[in-house]
């Protein structure tokens, strides 16, 4: 994983301040607790020189459904927070970038049920590439089941992305580089699929594209929903249904989708070559497409776009 490289300028309730002023005490609640939510949203360079933000509105407004889901009342409305992701990446001086708003509880009481601590809103912005390398991008990763399951949706709440939650991906994504992997896939409690570390996982078999539905232990993605919709407008059948490790493995196809993985080919998984060994034509075709719809001239989905 890349370092950060340090910039100038986050928002912090409501104004910029400077990088290395972008503080908060260290008894702050979610720091202690994990009670927070955070997005993770792209900004592209487009071929014609223009810079957008890809699903800004679709990120914000599952930003505020956490928050929601955390009861958490946020002191900015989702217009205010929209309009600081574009004013993090002007004032940066970033023309494709990586936006992290986040929500989180302060400093002030401590314990469980503590009420008094005063929300917070922060956005930052930074410049990261292709989160599993641009080798993967092009000729896939390697990944593994994680011996860790994925939290039932009766125990967590999957559909919220809640600060932390995260510790089930971080410990099976350190489980998995130790292992010389790239990525860890996790199981539901009941030993189906459920996702990656920090992305949806599709399987490819005989040309029709499956991906677990978002009833089961996933995160509903907004990356996975956009992929869902380019592949059935370029004509393929889309299952979104449950499917087992070895359903996994005898794949034609393997990809995982996230903002940060954007598309990315699996090419192994639990050391079993999946397909050739190679992106195949599907996982391809789907890539080419999203990658035109956030850098292309013509974008055939504008609405999916905030240019700033």
């Amino acid at each position: 994983m890349a370092l950060i490289k340090k910039l100038e300028w986050i928002w912090v309730d409501g104004k910029l301040v400077r990088w290395d002023d972008a503080n908060e005490h260290v008894l702050a609640h979610t720091l202690h607790y994990g009670l927070g939510a955070f997005e993770g949203i792209r900004g592209y360079k487009r071929s014609d020189g223009r810079s957008a933000i890809f699903r800004l509105n679709d990120h914000i407004q599952r930003l505020f459904d956490s928050c929601h889901i955390c009861t958490i009342d946020v002191p900015f409305s989702q217009e205010a927070v929209k309009e600081a992701c574009i004013l993090v990446l002007r004032q940066n001086r970033l023309a494709e970038g990586y936006l992290r708003p986040i929500i989180y509880l302060g400093s002030g009481a401590m314990g469980l049920g503590s009420l008094e601590n005063p929300v917070r809103t922060v956005v930052a912005a930074y410049e990261w590439g292709a989160y599993l390398g641009e080798e993967g991008l092009r000729r896939g990763i390697r990944a593994k089941v994680s011996s860790f399951k994925r939290g039932a949706v009766d125990s967590v709440m999957t559909k919220g992305k809640i600060c932390g939650q995260y510790v089930n991906s971080i410990l099976a994504k350190r489980e998995a580089m130790k292992g010389g992997y790239d990525e860890a896939i996790l199981l539901d409690r009941v030993g189906n699929v459920a996702e990656a570390s920090g992305e949806n996982v599709f399987i490819v078999r005989k040309g029709a594209v499956w991906t677990a539905p978002t009833s089961s232990s996933i995160l509903a993605g907004i990356t996975r929903e956009s992929v869902i919709r380019i592949a059935h407008d370029l004509g393929y059948e889309v299952h979104e249904r449950v499917f087992t490790r070895d359903e996994l493995w005898c794949a034609d196809e393997v990809f995982l989708t996230g903002t940060a993985a954007e598309i990315t080919p699996v090419r192994e998984v639990d050391d079993r070559r999946i397909g050739p060994g190679e992106p195949g034509p599907v996982t391809r075709r789907l890539q080419d497409a999203f990658f035109d719809t956030v850098k292309g001239a013509k974008p055939r989905y504008p609405e999916w776009l905030t240019f700033i």
